[in-house]
């Protein structure tokens, strides 16, 4: 086998394919998990149930790479609907119990199911009578066979060429972590705005619970009456630089003048100096709602270009402007 020494060391490293060697990591990562599939049982639904009507928290202990992945799963769980943290083992039976009440449930990952930290606590949990589900690589474990639901992570052997490091195992824990968590999304009906209200500092958040009244043009609208003549229609448009006038009655729209329409009346009318808003006004034109979530009136505004939309509230008054360009 051919051989080369290391830049970092004096240890000789053999020559490796490393495209092929991740494939095949994935591959058989692959394999695991459809292996974990088949093997869903009906404790899992018994698990979800408990889990949805649950009247407390979903608190999640897990040690070492265990505990990494429990930290995810409670993550993901929390937002998506199912309220959930994370202990460390060894806080937990050095006080942190006194953050568990008794209407909460207990997650455990173990994947021997035989970990120190965790079995020690299975004894004061029942005696706080705390619902407990474990997710084990053996539900022949202490683990497996103490609590109330146990969830079976088994693993053929780790994709470590030692069999040595967490690898496929906590894979499959962290799969079925997520199989947990969208199943109950999918009992709670939980929707993307809910989703949102859980994340308002990412950008899914933002898409979702921005609404146009939160970033239209509010004060000075470029507003004419219909019996305005043209100079005051153009000193208005000129006046906002937005390149529109918006033609109203008492707040209720009639109409927008925009720049075409001025160069259509200079192109088609002899004479301006008598002409009024209302004999070049565009007469309803596409209007949106406060109300509209961001992300439809950008959708809007690409199937209708345009250079701004007004504004309505729900009893049909103009209360701002809304463009693609500016106002976004």
């Amino acid at each position: 086998m051919d051989v080369r020494t290391s830049l970092n060391s004096e240890v000789v490293s053999p020559i490796i394919d490393s495209i092929s060697v991740a494939k095949k990591c994935l591959r058989e990562e692959a394999q695991e998990l459809m292996k974990l599939a088949d093997s869903v049982s009906c404790e899992f639904s018994e698990a979800i149930d408990a889990i949805y009507g649950c009247q407390g928290r979903l608190i999640v202990l897990g040690m070492g790479k265990s505990g990494l992945v429990g930290k995810k799963i409670a993550a993901t769980l929390a937002s998506t609907g199912t309220p959930s943290f994370f202990i460390h083992p060894g806080e937990a039976f050095h006080g942190d119990l006194g953050m568990i009440v008794p209407q909460d449930m207990v997650l455990l990952l173990s994947y021997s199911g035989e970990t120190a930290e965790i079995c020690s606590l299975l004894r004061p949990l029942k005696q706080f009578g705390n619902k407990t589900i474990a997710i084990v690589g053996n539900k022949d474990s202490t683990l497996g066979r103490e609590v109330n639901y146990c969830l079976e992570a088994k693993v053929e052997q780790e994709i470590c060429p030692l069999n040595l490091a967490p690898t496929s195992s906590t894979t499959a824990a962290m799969a079925l972590g997520d199989a947990i968590a969208v199943t109950l999304m999918k009992k709670r009906n939980f929707a993307a705005e809910q989703f949102a209200r859980f994340h308002p500092g990412g950008s899914l958040g933002r898409r979702l619970l921005t609404r146009v009244e939160d970033v239209m043009l509010k004060d000075d609208l470029p507003m004419v009456t219909a019996d305005d003549g043209i100079e005051k229609v153009i000193f208005t448009m000129t006046a906002s630089a937005i390149g529109i006038a918006i033609v109203a009655n008492d707040r209720k729209l009639l109409g927008v003048i925009t720049d075409s329409d001025i160069r259509s009346a200079f192109a088609s009318i002899e004479t301006l100096k008598d002409v009024q808003a209302k004999d070049i006004m565009t007469p309803q034109p596409k209007t949106i709602l406060a109300s509209t979530q961001i992300s439809q009136a950008r959708e809007f505004i690409k199937e209708n270009p345009c250079r701004a939309l007004v504004v309505l509230d729900d009893n049909e008054n103009i209360v701002g402007l809304y463009g693609r360009d500016r106002f976004n």
